[in-house]
């Protein structure tokens, strides 16, 4: 029995495996402090009377995005849990950026663990067992928060850094592996491609702000990863069973949730 068709016989006993040896693997690595140059954005420039004008403007498109999803698609648990996400995402990151601190950063980050939370159980709903999908996403929320409760009780990420992207890394191998039950696949690399994306110019923040002056990395990230999220709206707006794959069970526990 090969490992691809194990991990297709039995998903969720090796998904909730994987969670555990991932999560088991991070204690003998040594903490992951938050560093304090992280908040020295390359653009810092005021307009209207608004600190860091461009890093919190741009940051609207979450709002929206996330207001058009709690509208639409707020029946079920982890959409509506996702586009909250999103939703407060808008908020959080506006309000960090008005003053870049920890302090500030811990309401920045708590919303986007309910999205990475609530995307991962989405695709295992999507692609693995509805079911499991729904029972999955409690337990992540929960390491997801207690990830920033512990970050501001002992300045470590690790876990942090885990419920970032180990959804991230699930959600490739899950859509490598398992067959879609519905349109709309394209979306999910769409999303994953466009988060990918943000996280490079997060990096290069500096160097492109400094190219031209005219937009910083970060400002480009987070208008790369509302995208994301905009593919994601896209394909819950969309999607629709394929003949013949997608069970009764999905269907109804999307419906009744």
């Amino acid at each position: 029995m090969t490992i691809r068709s194990t991990i297709r016989d039995r998903p969720v006993p090796v998904l909730y495996g994987l969670i555990i040896v991932s999560l088991a693997g991070l204690l003998p690595l040594p903490p992951l402090l938050q560093d304090q140059d992280y908040h020295q954005f390359a653009d810092q420039r005021e307009l209207f009377g608004i600190p860091n004008f461009w890093n919190v403007v741009s940051n609207l498109p979450f709002i929206a995005v996330g207001a058009a999803g709690l509208l639409r698609f707020r029946a079920n648990a982890t959409t509506t849990m996702l586009f909250l996400g999103i939703f407060l995402t808008g908020f959080g990151s506006s309000y960090y950026h008005l003053n870049p601190t920890d302090v500030t950063l811990f309401w920045d980050r708590l919303p986007m663990t309910f999205c990475f939370a609530a995307i991962l159980a989405a695709v295992v709903e999507e692609r693995v067992d509805a079911r499991a999908g729904a029972m999955l996403l409690r337990p992540l929320l929960a390491i997801g928060i207690f990830s920033l409760l512990l970050w501001r009780w002992t300045d470590d990420l690790r876990l942090y850094a885990w419920a970032q992207f180990f959804p991230f890394l699930a959600l490739v191998l899950i859509l490598q592996l398992f067959p879609p039950k519905y349109t709309g696949a394209f979306y999910w690399i769409v999303a994953a491609a466009l988060y990918a994306l943000a996280k490079l110019l997060e990096f290069y923040d500096h160097a492109i702000f400094s190219a031209g002056s005219i937009l910083s990395g970060h400002t480009l990230k987070h208008l790369a990863a509302a995208a994301a999220a905009f593919a994601i709206l896209r394909l819950f707006q969309t999607r629709r069973p394929i003949d013949g794959v997608a069970n009764s069970e999905m269907a109804s526990s999307l419906r009744d949730a």
